[in-house]
Protein backbone atom coordinates (compact mmCIF):
# COMPACT_ATOMS: atom_id res chain seq x y z
CA UNK A 1 0.00 0.00 0.00
CA UNK A 2 1.52 3.31 -0.88
CA UNK A 3 2.67 5.43 1.58
CA UNK A 4 1.86 9.62 1.62
CA UNK A 5 4.88 11.40 1.28
CA UNK A 6 4.88 14.72 3.98
CA UNK A 7 7.10 17.53 3.24
CA UNK A 8 8.09 19.66 5.96
CA UNK A 9 9.28 23.23 5.18
CA UNK A 10 10.85 24.80 8.63
CA UNK A 11 13.80 26.76 9.24
CA UNK A 12 13.85 25.59 12.82
CA UNK A 13 15.94 22.44 13.15
CA UNK A 14 14.19 21.18 16.45
CA UNK A 15 11.01 22.23 15.79
CA UNK A 16 11.95 19.97 12.23
CA UNK A 17 13.26 16.83 13.98
CA UNK A 18 10.37 16.83 16.27
CA UNK A 19 7.68 16.74 12.76
CA UNK A 20 9.84 14.27 11.18
CA UNK A 21 9.85 11.92 14.06
CA UNK A 22 6.05 13.14 15.11
CA UNK A 23 5.01 11.74 11.10
CA UNK A 24 7.53 9.20 10.95
CA UNK A 25 5.79 7.24 13.75
CA UNK A 26 2.27 7.73 12.25
CA UNK A 27 4.08 5.36 9.31
CA UNK A 28 4.79 8.16 6.84
CA UNK A 29 7.50 8.75 4.63
CA UNK A 30 8.62 12.45 5.45
CA UNK A 31 11.06 14.37 3.78
CA UNK A 32 12.83 17.88 5.25
CA UNK A 33 13.55 21.24 3.64
CA UNK A 34 14.61 24.94 5.25
CA UNK A 35 13.96 26.79 2.51
CA UNK A 36 11.93 27.36 -0.77
CA UNK A 37 15.21 26.72 -2.93
CA UNK A 38 15.22 23.12 -0.82
CA UNK A 39 11.60 22.75 -0.91
CA UNK A 40 11.66 22.54 -4.52
CA UNK A 41 14.09 20.86 -4.90
CA UNK A 42 12.51 17.90 -2.86
CA UNK A 43 9.30 18.39 -4.51
CA UNK A 44 11.17 17.87 -7.84
CA UNK A 45 12.87 14.60 -6.48
CA UNK A 46 9.90 13.30 -4.84
CA UNK A 47 6.05 12.46 -5.01
CA UNK A 48 4.83 14.74 -2.24
CA UNK A 49 1.15 14.80 -0.99
CA UNK A 50 1.22 17.34 1.77
CA UNK A 51 3.23 20.28 2.75
CA UNK A 52 3.70 21.48 6.12
CA UNK A 53 5.56 24.61 6.29
CA UNK A 54 6.18 27.48 8.49
CA UNK A 55 5.40 31.39 7.45
CA UNK A 56 8.87 33.23 8.55
CA UNK A 57 11.28 31.38 6.42
CA UNK A 58 14.44 32.63 5.21
CA UNK A 59 14.28 34.44 1.43
CA UNK A 60 10.56 34.18 0.10
CA UNK A 61 8.46 33.14 3.38
CA UNK A 62 5.64 30.78 3.04
CA UNK A 63 3.15 32.58 1.84
CA UNK A 64 4.95 33.92 -1.58
CA UNK A 65 5.70 29.96 -1.75
CA UNK A 66 2.24 28.71 -0.92
CA UNK A 67 1.25 30.81 -4.06
CA UNK A 68 3.17 28.44 -6.11
CA UNK A 69 2.47 25.34 -4.66
CA UNK A 70 -1.43 25.94 -4.75
CA UNK A 71 -1.29 25.55 -8.76
CA UNK A 72 -0.85 21.74 -8.39
CA UNK A 73 -3.99 20.93 -6.76
CA UNK A 74 -3.33 17.45 -5.79
CA UNK A 75 -0.97 19.08 -3.16
CA UNK A 76 -2.16 19.58 0.22
CA UNK A 77 -0.96 22.68 2.31
CA UNK A 78 -0.94 22.83 6.02
CA UNK A 79 0.50 25.97 7.36
CA UNK A 80 2.08 25.75 11.04
CA UNK A 81 3.17 28.77 12.23
CA UNK A 82 3.84 31.00 15.04
CA UNK A 83 1.76 33.81 13.36
CA UNK A 84 -1.59 33.81 14.89
CA UNK A 85 -3.36 36.78 13.87
CA UNK A 86 -6.55 36.95 11.80
CA UNK A 87 -5.27 38.81 8.70
CA UNK A 88 -2.22 35.94 8.49
CA UNK A 89 -4.95 32.89 8.41
CA UNK A 90 -7.25 34.70 6.70
CA UNK A 91 -4.38 35.34 4.29
CA UNK A 92 -3.26 31.95 4.26
CA UNK A 93 -6.42 29.91 3.55
CA UNK A 94 -7.37 32.56 0.71
CA UNK A 95 -3.62 31.60 -1.01
CA UNK A 96 -5.67 28.36 -0.92
CA UNK A 97 -3.82 26.00 2.00
CA UNK A 98 -5.91 23.59 3.62
CA UNK A 99 -5.43 24.25 6.94
CA UNK A 100 -3.69 26.72 9.30
CA UNK A 101 -2.54 25.81 12.89
CA UNK A 102 -0.23 28.12 15.39
CA UNK A 103 2.50 27.08 17.35
CA UNK A 104 2.50 25.89 19.97
CA UNK A 105 0.79 23.05 18.70
CA UNK A 106 -1.05 19.80 19.60
CA UNK A 107 0.57 17.48 18.54
CA UNK A 108 -2.33 14.71 18.22
CA UNK A 109 -4.81 17.38 16.82
CA UNK A 110 -2.13 17.93 13.63
CA UNK A 111 -1.44 14.60 12.58
CA UNK A 112 -5.40 14.28 12.58
CA UNK A 113 -5.66 17.12 10.55
CA UNK A 114 -2.92 16.03 8.02
CA UNK A 115 -4.94 12.49 7.69
CA UNK A 116 -8.18 13.84 6.90
CA UNK A 117 -6.81 16.55 4.18
CA UNK A 118 -4.17 13.02 2.87
CA UNK A 119 -7.77 10.81 2.69
CA UNK A 120 -9.42 13.55 0.78
CA UNK A 121 -6.60 13.90 -1.89
CA UNK A 122 -6.10 10.26 -1.92
CA UNK A 123 -9.83 8.94 -1.92
CA UNK A 124 -11.11 7.47 -5.55
CA UNK A 125 -12.60 10.29 -7.44
CA UNK A 126 -16.67 8.81 -8.26
CA UNK A 127 -18.83 9.85 -10.85
CA UNK A 128 -20.03 13.51 -9.21
CA UNK A 129 -16.26 14.12 -8.84
CA UNK A 130 -15.84 14.11 -12.22
CA UNK A 131 -19.14 15.45 -13.39
CA UNK A 132 -19.47 17.74 -15.73
CA UNK A 133 -21.81 20.76 -14.31
CA UNK A 134 -23.40 24.32 -16.39
CA UNK A 135 -24.61 26.67 -13.99
CA UNK A 136 -25.46 30.25 -15.28
CA UNK A 137 -23.46 30.10 -18.34
CA UNK A 138 -20.75 28.63 -16.18
CA UNK A 139 -18.92 25.42 -16.81
CA UNK A 140 -17.50 23.54 -13.84
CA UNK A 141 -15.07 20.31 -14.75
CA UNK A 142 -14.73 17.88 -12.02
CA UNK A 143 -11.90 16.04 -14.01
CA UNK A 144 -9.62 19.40 -13.98
CA UNK A 145 -11.41 21.43 -11.01
CA UNK A 146 -11.87 24.17 -13.24
CA UNK A 147 -14.10 26.94 -13.90
CA UNK A 148 -15.10 28.35 -17.97
CA UNK A 149 -16.84 31.91 -17.10
CA UNK A 150 -19.38 32.50 -19.46
CA UNK A 151 -16.82 35.26 -21.30
CA UNK A 152 -14.57 31.89 -21.57
CA UNK A 153 -11.65 32.60 -19.24
CA UNK A 154 -10.66 29.22 -17.45
CA UNK A 155 -10.37 29.72 -13.45
CA UNK A 156 -8.35 26.86 -11.39
CA UNK A 157 -9.60 26.86 -7.81
CA UNK A 158 -8.37 24.63 -5.34
CA UNK A 159 -9.87 21.19 -3.93
CA UNK A 160 -11.26 22.97 -0.87
CA UNK A 161 -13.53 25.88 -2.69
CA UNK A 162 -14.39 22.99 -5.44
CA UNK A 163 -15.55 20.52 -2.81
CA UNK A 164 -17.59 23.78 -1.24
CA UNK A 165 -19.07 24.42 -4.58
CA UNK A 166 -19.88 21.42 -5.66
CA UNK A 167 -21.98 20.94 -2.05
CA UNK A 168 -23.59 23.98 -2.70
CA UNK A 169 -24.59 23.15 -6.49
CA UNK A 170 -25.51 19.61 -5.17
CA UNK A 171 -28.07 21.68 -3.18
CA UNK A 172 -29.52 24.48 -4.93
CA UNK A 173 -32.11 26.68 -3.30
CA UNK A 174 -31.55 24.74 0.32
CA UNK A 175 -29.65 26.24 2.94
CA UNK A 176 -26.15 24.09 3.51
CA UNK A 177 -24.68 25.22 7.17
CA UNK A 178 -21.00 26.05 7.47
CA UNK A 179 -20.37 22.69 9.58
CA UNK A 180 -21.49 20.94 6.53
CA UNK A 181 -19.28 22.92 4.26
CA UNK A 182 -16.29 22.49 6.49
CA UNK A 183 -16.83 18.90 6.80
CA UNK A 184 -17.17 18.53 2.70
CA UNK A 185 -13.80 20.30 2.24
CA UNK A 186 -11.58 18.97 5.02
CA UNK A 187 -13.30 15.91 6.87
CA UNK A 188 -13.10 17.86 10.07
CA UNK A 189 -15.68 19.41 12.28
CA UNK A 190 -16.46 22.89 12.48
CA UNK A 191 -14.42 25.10 15.48
CA UNK A 192 -15.30 28.60 16.92
CA UNK A 193 -13.61 31.28 15.84
CA UNK A 194 -13.12 28.93 12.64
CA UNK A 195 -13.45 31.47 9.16
CA UNK A 196 -12.41 28.84 6.53
CA UNK A 197 -15.70 28.47 5.09
CA UNK A 198 -15.99 32.45 4.99
CA UNK A 199 -12.66 32.73 3.13
CA UNK A 200 -13.33 29.91 0.80
CA UNK A 201 -16.91 31.67 0.00
CA UNK A 202 -15.37 34.97 -0.71
CA UNK A 203 -13.12 33.76 -3.05
CA UNK A 204 -15.51 31.89 -4.68
CA UNK A 205 -17.60 35.40 -5.19
CA UNK A 206 -14.71 36.83 -6.27
CA UNK A 207 -14.34 34.26 -9.33
CA UNK A 208 -18.20 34.78 -9.82
CA UNK A 209 -17.53 38.72 -9.90
CA UNK A 210 -14.74 38.73 -12.02
CA UNK A 211 -17.32 38.41 -15.27
CA UNK A 212 -19.29 41.96 -15.43
CA UNK A 213 -23.05 41.46 -14.81
CA UNK A 214 -22.87 38.38 -13.43
CA UNK A 215 -25.85 37.83 -10.87
CA UNK A 216 -25.07 36.74 -6.94
CA UNK A 217 -25.25 33.10 -7.05
CA UNK A 218 -24.28 32.52 -3.70
CA UNK A 219 -26.46 34.01 -1.04
CA UNK A 220 -25.64 34.42 2.99
CA UNK A 221 -28.01 33.04 5.46
CA UNK A 222 -27.24 34.45 8.54
CA UNK A 223 -26.85 32.04 11.56
CA UNK A 224 -27.18 29.20 9.35
CA UNK A 225 -25.06 29.37 6.21
CA UNK A 226 -24.78 29.95 2.37
CA UNK A 227 -27.45 29.39 0.03
CA UNK A 228 -26.53 28.87 -3.58
CA UNK A 229 -29.14 30.36 -5.83
CA UNK A 230 -28.24 29.88 -9.66
CA UNK A 231 -29.48 28.08 -12.15
CA UNK A 232 -27.96 24.09 -12.82
CA UNK A 233 -28.33 23.53 -16.38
Amino acid sequence: MHKPHILIVEDEDVTRFNLRNLFEAEGYNVSEAIDGASMDQQLQNNAINLVIMDINLPGKNGLLLARELTKNNDLGLIFLTGRDSDIDKILGLEIGADDYLTKPFNPRELTIRARNILNRINQAPNEQDNAIVKFNQWVLDGNSRKMTAPDGQVISIPRGEYRALRLLIANTGQIVTRQQLIKEMTGRDLRSNDRTVDVTIRRLRKHFESVEGAPELINTIHGEGYRFVGKAE
